[in-house]
């Protein structure tokens, strides 16, 4: 027979708490009757004991008593002696009557029976009259005395009975107390892995579908989109895995219609800026004419701005590339101090007209790893630090080898990052204060950083104290995403270049 489990998540849950329950409470239902019965056992137990006691107590007082009745009956024979005789005779019999029922002993009842017949031949013997003399001649009536030996030998039995009786009845109750306590141990090694067994299974039962639902938001909220949603178990839970499919598909369709749109307008953007950027180094080589000074400066001013959004543009283009690729990594082994160069002379005309200095100090490192997207960081670190570097300032380069580590340092002498600014300042699309003559960056060139780094299995971080402005450091391995490599080239530190106006 197959049994039908709930389809929502509280019938799934009140079913677990009664699979769980009901056998405990069946346990504790047994044990508390077991204790109950236990109880009122013991209690019936000492109550008998106790009566049996005090009645046969009694027994041995008033066959003293009757003894003595008797004999002062023998002497003086008066009606009054023998009414109080026959007083300690019904009392003895009424304690006799009591007696029996309590002795359960078949041998202790046949005792109490012969003890009663006894008794019945003394009081018949004390109440006869007295045998009259033999040789007839008038003389007082002689009342012979009974005897009360056997009475005490059968008292004597009765009371071995009774004491043999509470033992026994004492063991008994050792026994049962033994057999209850057995029982309820073997019920509760027997429930409690059930039990545990019932809780894990119904915890497993809830606690995958809840993994599966913590795993899609974890996902969803890093922007991993690529993994379809499926939750298994109640419907509840089936329903909402149903939710978070939809808004990963919503989310991905943004994604991927903001990502056109960058590629779109960045692509609509670079047509009419190197026709921009075309006419201004037309201008300044004087194929119009010779340019007067003020003229010329405006000249340099407007290619000096154009270039710079070129490189906005290229850092949408290649954010928008990074967004729509995975994330995997083309690693493949290069020397560090020629990627170093390129970057540097890309940004040289930028460099000369900001009149930044450049403190370069690169150790000859043969690394594995993405070239592009290291490529990419450094032109982001040096473009970032040339925005905000003041004009004449210093913009420090190191890179070395710890461990089997690359420790790649950009700094710049600019005013800093604020505290406040530095919880968002890798976020994409986040721009901070640029200072006074700069464009106002797009926001993506640190969250590129910052994604690179990540993608590398590196970390970066925003260090204080040795420079005046921002001062990123960066930990990047020096096999990232391949096999060790036999050796590991290091040299001396590159000279240092001073790139400045002249």
């Amino acid at each position: 027979m197959r049994v039908a489990l709930p389809k929502s998540l509280n019938g799934y849950l009140l079913l677990g708490i009664g699979v769980i329950t009901m056998p405990l409470l069946a346990a504790i239902l047994h044990a508390t009757f077991q204790m109950r019965r236990l109880t009122d056992y013991s209690q019936k137990l000492v109550n008998d004991s106790v009566r049996t006691t005090e009645l046969i107590q009694d027994m041995f007082e008033m066959r003293n008593s009757l003894a003595h009745e008797a004999q002062v009956y023998q002497v003086l024979a008066t009606s009054q002696d023998l009414a109080k005789f026959n007083d300690q005779d019904a009392a003895l019999g009424t304690t006799m009557g009591e007696l029996r029922p309590m002795l359960r002993d078949p041998a202790a009842r046949t005792a109490i029976d012969v003890f009663v017949a006894l008794q019945r031949d003394i009081a018949d013997a004390v109440r006869s009259p007295p045998a009259l003399p033999e040789d007839g001649r008038a003389a007082p009536p002689l009342r012979t005395i009974p005897d009360f030996g056997a009475l005490d030998d059968q008292a004597l039995r009765i009371s071995h009975f009774a004491n043999a009786q509470k033992v026994t009845e004492l063991a008994s109750l050792d026994d049962q107390t033994v057999a209850a306590r057995r029982e309820l141990f073997w019920e509760s090694s027997l429930l409690i892995p059930l039990a545990l067994a019932a809780t894990l299974s119904f915890a497993l039962g809830i606690g995958r579908p809840i993994r599966q639902v913590d795993r899609a938001i974890t996902e969803l909220g890093g922007g991993d989109f690529g993994r379809e949603i499926a939750v298994s178990g109640p419907v509840d839970l089936q329903r909402l895995g149903q939710q978070l499919e939809w808004l990963r598909k919503r989310l991905l369709d943004l994604a991927q219609e903001r990502n056109r749109f960058l590629r779109h307008m960045s692509h609509e953007l670079k047509t009419p800026l190197a026709n921009i950027r075309e006419g201004t180094e037309l201008l300044m080589d004087g194929a119009v004419g010779e340019l007067r000074p003020g003229q010329r400066e405006v000249t340099a001013i407007l290619q000096e701005n154009s270039i710079k959004l070129q490189r906005m543009i290229e850092n949408l283009l290649s954010y928008s590339a990074w967004q729509s690729n995975s994330v995997g990594l083309d690693a493949a082994e290069f020397r560090l101090r020629p990627l170093v160069k390129q970057v540097l002379e890309n940004q040289q005309l930028t460099l000369v007209s900001q009149r930044v200095r450049l403190d370069v100090q690169i150790d000859d490192i043969t690394m594995i790893a993405d070239r592009g997207k290291l490529r990419l960081i450094l032109e982001n670190l040096l473009s970032n630090a040339i925005k905000y570097s003041p004009r004449g300032g210093t913009i420090t380069m190191r890179a070395r080898a710890v461990g089997t580590e690359l420790v790649l340092e950009v700094a710049d002498g600019g005013a800093g990052i604020p505290p406040a600014e530095r919880a968002n300042v890798f976020e994409a699309f986040h721009t901070g204060r640029a200072p006074g003559g700069h464009v106002r960056g797009t926001g993506i060139g640190l969250s590129v950083v910052h994604e690179f780094v990540q993608v590398h299995g590196g970390s970066i971080e925003i260090v204080d104290g040795e420079f005046r402005g921002a001062h990123f450091r960066i930990h990047i391995p020096l096999r990232a995403g391949a096999a060790p490599l036999p050796t590991l080239v290091t040299g001396t530190a590159l000279p240092r270049r001073k790139a400045h106006a002249a």
